[in-house]
């Protein structure tokens, strides 16, 4: 009766199991998620229509200033509009344009430091996307880690199956006892608990992921390929340096270091005066003549302002300078990092592939044989059944890892590895 108990409550796992198990669909490929995302993320889309925006600032800072037209009238005799006009030559109506002209060099570097802001915006927009681009990846591997994990729980919770059937043989015939039963029941129900809980993390996945590649939440789930794991690259030093040329933030460091030289040059221009024109023509009354005036004006620059725009742009290039060393120094440190976490997440892979997976699947079949003959007690089974259970999750863990370190790995140096 106790042995139908057990069976019963065994059946109904596995109909729970049954149940929670999502449905899959064709596999997506990674470069197709990737394609999606640069095309249909949002803040890749802020990011482009911001570098475009910033585009348009050249021309603006080029451009002269606006030109001013100028309506006058000189009343003679009384404020009131248009008095003495008919019997006084001072009185008069003019119509006048003036124009100002900004220095000699000074509207060329204007353009040429709003030029550079639109690299840097365009850099920056670059950075944005390489940035989500990697997320992308990260979530993909861990839905990955998680499919190929939950596989192997379910495969695994059938071979325990085998256990607790042979367990209930035996306690049958009085060979064994329920305690055996019970413990593979429990064993039973912690990977059902663990399988409840990688549902829960693959539809957390699920929403970031859906919400990066600008997808519905409503829209059918994304099903990742089985993860194979890449060569690791050649070498560290290679990976630096390439980081040092193409990383999308080292080079938005150097744009900026670019455009305080281009402020520390226009500071200096602003020493030099600016000048404009004006010209007016004044009506009189017909029995007098008219009046024409051209006016040219100089602006002095108050050099005390000048000269605090001067120190403060001598001060920014400096700045940009050490925040581009700083970047690179950041980012290069970051690649050994990722390296590091990469090469020893590969021998750990090496380790489990080759050595732990292995040999925890032969002790545990062999155990099994044995428990089956009732030559072997049933904990070293059950002990056996978990080291295989958990090397197995944790070779997956780090193949997502390993991939992950790869992707951050291409993030930081702007090239694809293979």
């Amino acid at each position: 009766m106790k042995g139908l108990c057990v069976s019963i409550l065994w059946l109904a796992g596995v109909c729970l199991l049954a149940q929670s198990a999502p449905v899959a669909g064709a596999p997506t490929p990674l470069a197709n998620l990737l394609d999606e995302a640069r095309k249909n993320n949002p803040e890749i889309r802020a990011s482009m229509h911001g570098a475009h925006a910033a585009t348009y600032g050249a021309k603006q800072a080029s451009a002269l200033p606006d030109t001013q037209l100028m309506l006058q009238n000189l009343s003679v005799g009384s404020p009131k509009l248009l008095a003495g006009y008919t019997n006084s030559d001072f009185a008069y109506v003019g119509l006048g344009v003036a124009q100002e002209f900004p220095g000699s060099g000074k509207r060329g570097l204007r353009s040429k430091v709003a030029s550079a802001q639109a690299d840097v915006m365009t850099a920056q927009s670059q950075s944005v996307s390489r940035t989500v681009v990697e997320q992308v990846k990260t979530a993909y591997f861990k839905l990955a880690y998680l499919q190929a994990t939950l596989d192997t729980l379910e495969r695994d919770d059938q071979a325990l199956g085998e256990i607790e059937q042979i367990a209930e043989s035996r306690y049958r015939v009085g060979r064994g006892n329920q305690q055996e039963v019970l413990k593979a029941q429990l064993q039973h129900t912690k990977i059902l608990q663990d399988i409840s809980m990688h549902h829960r993390e693959q539809a957390e996945g699920q929403i970031m992921l859906k919400r990066m590649l600008g997808r519905a939440q409503e829209s059918p789930d994304i099903v990742p390929e089985l993860l194979q794991q890449r060569p690791m690259p050649a070498s560290v030093g290679d990976l630096q340096q390439q980081a040092a040329q193409g990383n999308a933030d080292v080079k938005i460091r150097e744009l900026a270091v670019r455009k305080t030289e281009l402020q520390t040059q226009l500071a200096h221009k602003e020493f030099n005066p600016d000048f404009a024109l004006q010209y007016m023509y004044q009506n009189t009354d017909r029995k007098f003549r008219d009046y024409y005036m051209l006016t040219f004006s100089v602006t002095l620059p108050n050099r005390g302002r000048r000269k605090a725009e001067l120190g403060e742009a001598n001060a920014m290039q400096r700045a940009a300078a050490a925040e581009l060393e700083a970047e690179v120094q950041r980012r290069e440190a970051e690649v050994k990092e990722q390296y590091t976490l990469a090469s020893t997440a590969a021998e750990q892979l090496k380790i489990y592939r080759e050595g732990l997976m292995p040999q925890a699947e032969a002790a545990f079949r062999a155990g099994l044989a044995a428990y089956q003959s009732n030559r072997l007690d049933f904990e070293p089974v059950l002990s056996s059944f978990r080291d295989l259970l958990d090397f197995q999750e944790q070779y997956q863990k780090q193949l997502s890892e390993y991939e992950s370190a790869l992707a951050r790995l291409e993030s930081l140096t702007g090239v694809t590895l293979p």
